[in-house]
């Protein structure tokens, strides 16, 4: 199985900056525990320099992430406020037929509405979904 770790960088900020980005260690470790074969692709590990990108390469960065949304078993979205780019890597993960898991408090925003084979609130809940097995349930449904 093969997952995207989708998530907020940049969010809203105007200037060159990043939300914290410690989520990342956390979902890969709860990956890693419960699906311990499978693949988790983390765009921010090797891109940790990414704000510094000239035009060019940001644009092949990012619409490669795009892709390769589309090329996974599963996207999980991280999302505590809203992301543009988050929420473009769930589009295409949705039409390319891939399962789509969100972590946002965000219920009523479309994008997590819609898009979003399993929603929670927060990781804590995302945690409880896979000691449950709910999330390995899902996965064989859709997958």
């Amino acid at each position: 199985m093969k997952f995207f770790l989708a998530g907020i960088m940049q969010g809203s900020h105007r200037g060159l900056a990043l939300h914290a980005q410690d989520y990342r260690a956390r979902l890969k470790s709860l990956l890693a525990q419960h699906f311990p074969t499978a693949e988790v692709y983390d765009p921010m590990a090797d891109h940790t320099n990414s704000l510094d990108y000239d035009d060019e390469q940001g644009r092949r960065v990012f619409l490669h992430h795009v892709q390769l949304c589309g090329e996974v078993d599963v996207v999980l979205a991280f999302a505590p406020e809203a992301s543009m780019g988050t929420a473009i890597e769930m589009w295409h993960a949705h039409q390319q037929g891939k399962v789509v898991v969100t972590i946002s408090p965000l219920e009523h925003n479309w994008a997590v509405k819609f898009l979003s084979h399993a929603w929670y609130r927060d990781i804590e809940s995302f945690e409880a979904a896979l000691r449950s097995g709910e999330l390995a349930a899902l996965f064989v449904r859709f997958g």
